[in-house]
């Protein structure tokens, strides 16, 4: 009888032993997959704030500095579609003749066939529970020339809210960043 007892005791302890083992592995699949999503997601919100950026410096020759004002832009600002045709006294096709056809907004002209694209959520980093993205802009001196640049940040604790928090602070799971302060560049750290 005692013998019967340890051994279903052993058995609960082997069960249970077992389970452990396959949760200490299956943890960071977990977490890492989940991230990986999450991290898509962030990635093309910070796709679309580069496209807007890109549009304003387009129009004001340099970024805009802060989220505030880029949804302002986004909401309000119109590019004029131009017809350009080349000069047909021109054999070079050097010249040409460019005609303003109208102005389509900046909204229209960057997301219009974009069906999941919320411009109340344009600033939102996902699963963040309402927290925008860090972002800023200034002039750099590159090579004796001053240029536009601008940085837009994601921070990990944000976009990865609600999962392990040691899984989070590893340091191979970054921040999601687009620009730079220091470089005149608009790729992403995911690029």
């Amino acid at each position: 009888m005692k013998k019967r007892i340890i051994q279903i005791v052993l058995l609960i302890v082997i069960v249970f032993l077992g389970y452990r083992v396959w949760e200490t592995i299956q943890t960071p699949v977990r977490f890492l997959k989940e991230k990986d999503h999450r991290q898509a997601l962030v990635v093309q919100k910070l796709k679309d704030i580069r496209s807007v950026q890109q549009m304003y410096r387009t129009l004001n020759d340099s970024f805009a500095p802060n989220l505030d004002l880029l949804v302002h832009f986004l909401k309000t600002a119109e590019i004029p579609v131009v017809n350009v045709i080349y000069d047909p006294t021109d054999t070079l096709l050097v010249k040409t003749i460019s005609d303003t056809l109208g102005f389509k907004p900046v909204l229209d002209s960057l997301f219009d066939t974009r069906t999941d694209f919320k411009l109340d959520e344009f600033d939102i980093i996902p699963f963040s529970d309402g927290v925008k993205f860090e972002m800023d802009a200034k002039m750099i001196n590159k090579g004796g020339v001053m240029v536009p640049a601008f940085m837009a940040v994601a921070k990990k604790e944000y976009y990865l809210n609600g999962l392990d928090e040691n899984m989070i602070k590893n340091p191979l799971v970054k921040d999601m960043i687009v620009g730079s302060l220091e470089e005149p560049t608009t790729d992403g750290n995911w690029e």
